[in-house]
């Protein structure tokens, strides 16, 4: 594992009690394997998506007055969602400093987007709990909006496409078509499940996806669908 200083740069933020990051930069692997004592960062995950949560609602309300509930759920979803963790992970190369098991290593865990994004929350929740109850939101507030603000900024509704809808609409266009989703593989503890869903054409596979949840996972599978169509 490399200088947690250098994490901490990244972050922005200087942990009082170094106990924190580093059971949020522990994955599940490395505590069953080990056995001494140390907690993974699954609770904090839990802690640190409900401030992730409340953060970017806060900023999209004060920020886009203009837009409606819908279009403001949609970005926010676009923003909290597993592909946007992981892009945010991989900016302060959060890989690097993860602790995991050999074997998870060896499978490309400081890659797997499931992980990394995992461990982005975790942070969030590191950096709140350190902080206190008088500053932990507003640190945490900082450290996720240097990341996430940039998106934010550039997001428009008109971006957000229901991947779902526009593959039925054309495959209604053929009547004997027969379109079904189909959930391959469920992840995870209960409170952070990552499922993955294959979109079946009749009997064929058209597309696959994933995601924190099966709609997600299903707008994925949809999505590589109409890209492996010319949509």
């Amino acid at each position: 594992m490399r200088n947690l200083r250098e994490l901490e740069e990244k972050i922005g933020y200087h942990f009082k009690e170094p106990t924190y990051i580093m059971t949020a930069l522990t994955h599940s692997s490395y505590a069953n394997e080990h056995k001494d004592g140390c907690k993974c960062n699954e609770r904090l995950e839990f802690l640190g998506d409900s401030v992730l949560g409340v953060v970017v609602a806060d900023y999209l309300f004060k920020h886009r007055p203009d837009l409606p509930e819908g279009d403001l759920t949609k970005i926010r979803s676009s923003l909290v969602c597993e592909k946007a963790l992981c892009g945010y992970s991989k900016q302060m190369g959060v890989g690097d400093y993860l602790r995991l098991s050999h074997g998870e290593q060896n499978s490309g865990g400081r890659t797997r987007p499931s992980i990394l994004a995992d461990a982005f929350e975790a942070i969030i929740a590191a950096v709140y709990m350190d902080a206190g109850e008088e500053h932990g939101m507003e640190e945490a507030r900082k450290f996720i909006l240097k990341y996430v603000l940039p998106a934010l900024k550039s997001a428009r509704p008109k971006a957000f496409r229901d991947f779902k809808t526009a593959l039925q609409e054309i495959i209604q266009q053929n009547p004997e078509e027969r379109l079904e989703y189909v959930l391959t593989g469920e992840s995870g503890p209960d409170h952070n499940k990552h499922f993955t869903v294959e979109v079946h054409l009749n009997s064929n596979v058209i597309g696959k996806g994933g995601g924190r949840s099966k709609k997600e996972a299903e707008q994925q599978a949809a999505r590589e669908a109409l890209e492996l169509m010319g949509y």
